[in-house]
C-alpha cells in the first residue's frame, strides 16, 4: 500500500470519526483500513491517533500531522486536476449520490450516455433518498430536487420538476374529482414521505396568484414516488408526485391530472459538489454533460 494512501486514509478517519466511514470514502474494508492505520503509525513511529470504545481522535502529534498532510493532499489534488484539465481528457473514479426515483427513472440514461463518452471515466453511484453528506462521504457530487437549504456547496442548475396532482379513472368515478384543493381534505390521500412537508401540500392558484397550503390525510404513506404511482393507478387514493415519474402513466391513460387551476410551484433539479481551488476535470465534465442533456428537457411533460 503506497503512503500517498494511507495518508489519506489517516485524513478520512480523523474527518469521518470513524473507520467504517473512512473505509466506504475509500473503497477498503474497516479490517483493512485498521491496518492501513497501524502501518502508517508504525512507518512514522509515533501514534496518530487515540483509540477508544466510543470514539477516535488526534493525538497531539496526529493532528499537527493532520494540519500539514491536508494541505499536502489538497495540493497534489490540484495538480493531478489542472493536468487532467490541460490533457483534454477526464479520468479517474466519480463518486455520485441522487434521488432514488429520478435516478432510476431519468439519470441512468444520462449516466449511461456519459459513459460512452468519457472511458477514461469510471462511476460509483449510489441512488438514495438520504441526503448524503458530499465532503463527509466523500461524493464528488450530488444530483437533488426542490429547494435547497443553505450550505458551502457550489450548486448548478439542470431543469425543472413540475408536481402533479393525479388519480385513477376508477378512483374519479368512484369519489369524484376535487375542485379545489381544500376539497382534499374529503378525499383519501397517498403520501410521499420525501416530500420537506408530506402531510401539507402546496399549490399556487393561478387566479388570484395566491399560494395555498392544505392538509391531507391518507392510510398509505411511503418513501419512495413510484411506490405511490403504484397505488394511485390502482385506484387507492390520490397521489401527488413529479411530472418524471407520473408522466408516463398520464399519457397511457391510467392515470388523470386533477386541479389544473391550482399546479404547485415548479421545483429545480440541480447538481451540486464541493468547492475546490480547481475543480477536477471528470466533476466539470460530468456538470457540463448533465447540463447540456437535461436542458430544456421536458419529456416527461410532454403527450398530455
Amino acid at each position: 500500500m503506497d503512503r500517498l494512501s494511507l495518508d489519506r486514509l489517516f485524513v478520512a478517519v480523523l474527518e469521518t470519526g470513524s473507520f467504517i466511514a473512512a473505509s466506504g470514502r475509500m473503497g477498503v474494508s474497516s479490517g483493512q483500513a485498521s491496518k492501513m492505520m497501524s502501518r502508517l503509525e508504525a512507518d512514522l513511529g509515533v501514534q496518530l491517533i487515540k483509540r477508544t470504545t466510543r470514539a477516535l481522535s488526534a493525538t497531539e502529534i496526529g493532528q499537527v500531522y493532520y494540519e500539514r498532510v491536508k494541505v499536502l493532499l489538497e495540493e497534489r489534488e490540484a495538480l493531478d486536476a489542472s493536468i487532467r484539465q490541460t490533457s483534454g481528457a477526464p479520468s479517474g473514479r466519480l463518486r455520485i449520490t441522487a434521488p432514488m426515483s429520478f435516478g432510476a427513472v431519468q439519470l441512468v440514461p444520462a449516466l449511461l450516455a456519459f459513459a460512452e463518452q468519457y472511458p477514461g471515466i469510471s462511476l460509483d453511484v449510489s441512488f438514495s433518498d438520504r441526503l448524503a453528506d458530499l465532503v463527509e462521504e466523500g461524493f464528488d457530487l450530488a444530483v437533488r430536487i426542490g429547494r435547497l437549504s443553505d450550505s458551502s456547496l457550489i450548486v448548478r442548475k439542470l431543469c425543472d420538476a413540475r408536481i402533479v396532482t393525479v388519480a385513477a379513472p376508477t378512483y374519479i368515478t368512484d369519489r369524484g374529482a376535487p375542485q379545489r384543493p381544500e376539497e382534499l381534505s374529503q378525499h383519501t390521500c397517498i403520501i410521499d414521505t420525501n416530500f420537506r412537508t408530506p402531510h401539507n401540500w402546496s399549490f399556487h392558484d393561478k387566479s388570484s396568484r395566491q399560494d395555498i397550503q392544505v392538509p391531507v390525510i391518507g392510510r398509505i404513506a411511503f418513501s419512495n414516488g413510484e411506490a405511490c404511482l403504484t397505488a394511485a393507478e390502482r385506484g387507492l387514493g390520490i397521489a401527488y408526485l413529479p411530472s418524471f415519474i407520473a408522466g408516463p402513466k398520464i399519457r397511457e391513460g391510467k392515470l388523470t391530472t386533477l386541479l389544473h387551476n391550482f399546479e404547485p410551484a415548479v421545483l429545480g433539479i440541480h447538481a451540486l459538489y464541493p468547492p475546490a481551488r480547481h475543480l477536477a476535470a471528470k466533476v466539470r465534465a460530468l456538470s457540463d454533460f448533465f447540463s447540456d442533456y437535461f436542458r430544456n428537457r421536458a419529456e416527461w411533460d410532454e403527450g398530455w
